[in-house]
């Protein structure tokens, strides 16, 4: 019997990847859908999350919402009896996606905690590849229009909104699933808007514990084609992983390839319906760590203004 799923929060990522994800997946009936300005066709609409549960039977919630909105509505949810997916970043803070772990744990219930890039197409290859080999360094360059992806979401530069690290933490959720070793931040220089309070670009410096560097630079400022870029050198070959992790490439030579965000999303969501199936929880918050580390760490520097 298929899992009667509630979808809270209609913005762009819901419609252009949950819903469709939803709608192919036999495992799920989407039911409801909450949102304080949207409708979805199909289903019952409410406009916040208490409705929605008290007026629909759900087994679970996937949530869709600003992160800053993550920690209230996940932990209403799990309360409520419903499983619950997260899209990314988890919550505004460490500690609520710890609590939130521990209150899924106490109740028996699946906390799948999502990172989407994760399950690019060229990801797991690229574990497989890296870990009977000696790294040597790393770069990764992931820079993107914010106009394009957020239009008109002021949310994201406002304090819990992670700036560009939205988009950053889904590199450094490739970097921290492939590689065989643990990575921590040496140094960040963050640039804020004057009158923002999220950085609009980042260059991050870490470093493995065996002392190999590995170097990040985030944008939110670039035109044109978009860069979603992992390099990583070893001593018998160089693996590349572009287009967000959905294309792989070693020494040059094209591994695979597929369409990107259109492939991750009916991925998640597979996953979710095991994990729900077997009451496990999947939740991993070193990509978390590692951002919320540049902010503690990194040096700021201010930048023009940025307007949404």
């Amino acid at each position: 019997m298929a899992l009667r799923i509630g979808l809270l929060g209609i913005g762009k990522i819901a419609r252009d990847q949950h819903i469709p994800a939803l709608r192919a997946n036999r495992d799920f009936e989407l039911v409801a859908c909450a949102s304080r300005n949207a409708t979805v066709d199909g289903v019952t609409n409410f406009p916040d999350l208490a409705t929605m549960l008290a007026g629909t039977r759900l087994d679970c919630i996937s949530i869709c919402t600003p992160p800053q909105a993550h920690f209230d509505a996940a932990l209403t949810a799990l309360r409520a009896g419903c499983h619950v997916m997260l899209e990314k970043p988890p919550t505004a803070t460490t500690r609520q996606i710890a609590l939130l772990a521990d209150e899924a744990r106490r109740l028996d219930l699946t906390l799948f905690q999502t990172w989407h890039s994760r399950f690019a197409a060229g990801v797991d290859a690229a574990r497989d590849w890296l870990r009977t080999r000696e790294l040597t360094s790393g770069r990764i360059i992931w820079k993107e229009d914010v106009h394009h992806w957020h239009p008109g979401q002021q949310w994201i530069f406002d304090a819990g909104g992670f700036g560009v690290f939205d988009p950053g933490i889904n590199a450094l959720s490739v970097l921290t699933e492939i590689l065989p070793t643990d990575v921590c931040v040496e140094g960040a220089l963050l640039e804020f808007p004057e009158n923002q309070q999220a950085p609009i670009a980042a260059n991050v410096r870490m470093r493995t514990p065996d002392g190999v560097p590995i170097v990040a630079e985030f944008d939110f400022r670039q035109k044109g084609e978009q860069s979603w870029d992992i390099e990583l050198t070893t001593r018998t070959g160089r693996l590349k992983l572009s287009n967000g992790g959905a294309t792989l490439a070693v020494d040059g030579t094209t591994l695979t390839s597929d369409a990107g965000l259109a492939g991750e999303y009916p991925r998640l969501y597979q996953r979710f319906a095991k994990l729900c199936a077997a009451g496990h929880s999947e939740v991993d918050w070193r990509p978390f760590q590692l951002v919320a580390d540049s902010f503690l760490i990194g040096e700021r520097r201010m930048v023009a203004p940025h307007h949404v």
